[in-house]
């Protein structure tokens, strides 16, 4: 499934317009917003906080903000940045709701820790929009992110056929504090286990930290030189030292070479698309750094506009699901790899 280029302005306006108009059924089940009444129609100032800077994905994301918002016709205030520190983003919530925030757009890292946040702006009937992550526990107006659990499933087919089902890989892992870890993980092993049983995984929890993901893969090395596969969590802060292990025990190679590696990750950044044209990895699964920027804001607006939605398929080729604690908007992430990395419909082909 290809990703389009970023919307216009009159695109968005009618993909409002059509959404409001199709919520005066009954009973939609197809994404539709639906009208909550005059109290919440009035709109209002989005708060959003960044969640890092040292991450090349949440930099191109950080960078579709402004432009999403001018397009939607969002009031944004000034974004703040937490850098991976849920005290901060406490922090940062309170001043934005502070100074006027009718809603909230985050991206918790910690999904377990920010329950109490969450209430707390419940309590102040300020929606939370929150992106790429879903919190544990806390009222949620909508989660814009994409299947991860499909992710780890990906990228353990794609590994375990390009092994022929033997041999060993290695899961360079985000914070299992985070559902996009534990959604990776534990559907990368579920799959592992039951299509390729013969094959050994090595788990190892990075933090989502680059330096932390360089050790332990040169450790692993070190201790099983017949490592052919490696899955990245997180290609923004996992790529860089993954190749620079990999060039310093010269394991780059061609596919048809006997030590080659195969290395697939997640994020679909530009670097990683380089990355796959120069053979030093071999695919990636692309996560939408436009659309979630778009679709965040998109729903943050529907929000501060007293707006809600059902269940169902969207007309963005997302389906929105039903979570205990909110809905989550589950948009399309493709498989990239050298027959498709020149795809300019992917986002990673069209940042600047």
């Amino acid at each position: 499934m290809k990703i389009g280029p970023a919307a216009t302005g009159a695109t968005l306006l009618a993909l409002a317009l059509t959404l409001s108009a199709c919520g005066s059924s009954e009973s939609t089940g197809t994404g539709a917003a639906q009208p909550a009444g005059e109290a919440g129609a009035t709109g209002g100032k989005v708060g959003i906080d960044f969640p890092r800077a040292d991450s090349d994905f949440w930099n191109s994301f950080s960078k579709y903000v402004p432009q999403m918002a001018t397009e939607l016709g969002v009031d944004l205030m000034p974004p703040t940045n937490s850098q991976n520190d849920v005290a901060k983003l406490v922090a940062n919530t309170q001043a934005l709701s502070g100074q006027g925030a009718k809603v909230i757009v985050m991206a918790p890292q910690d999904t377990g820790a920010i329950a109490s946040t969450l209430q707390s702006l419940e309590s102040k009937n300020i929606p939370v929009v929150t992106v790429d992550t879903r919190p544990d526990k806390g009222k949620v107006y909508m989660v814009v992110r994409a299947d991860n659990k499909a992710y780890g499933t990906k990228a353990c087919e794609f590994l375990g056929e390009k092994l022929g089902g033997k041999g060993k890989v290695v899961q360079l892992m985000g914070a299992l504090s985070s559902i996009n870890g534990r959604d990776r993980a534990e559907a990368f092993g579920a799959c592992m286990k039951e299509k390729f049983p013969q094959i050994t995984v090595f788990n190892e929890p990075t933090e989502w930290e680059g330096t932390k993901a360089a050790s332990m893969l040169q450790t692993r090395l070190e201790q099983h030189p017949d490592i052919k596969g490696v899955y990245m969590h997180a290609g923004g802060v996992h790529l860089a030292p993954t190749i620079q292990v990999l060039k310093a025990k010269n394991l780059i190679a061609p596919p048809e070479d006997p030590k080659h590696v195969f290395v697939i990750s997640n994020d679909g950044i530009p670097q990683e698309f380089e990355a796959i044209r120069k053979g030093e990895i071999d695919a990636t699964l692309s996560q939408p750094a436009d659309l979630y920027a778009k679709y965040a804001l998109f729903y943050a607006k529907a929000a501060a506009e007293g707006k809600t939605f059902q269940p169902g398929p969207t007309d963005h080729d997302s389906t929105i699901i039903q979570l205990p604690n909110g809905l989550e908007d589950q948009l399309p992430a493709p498989l990239v790899t050298k027959e498709n990395v020149d795809d300019q419909a992917l986002w990673g082909n069209q940042v600047k």
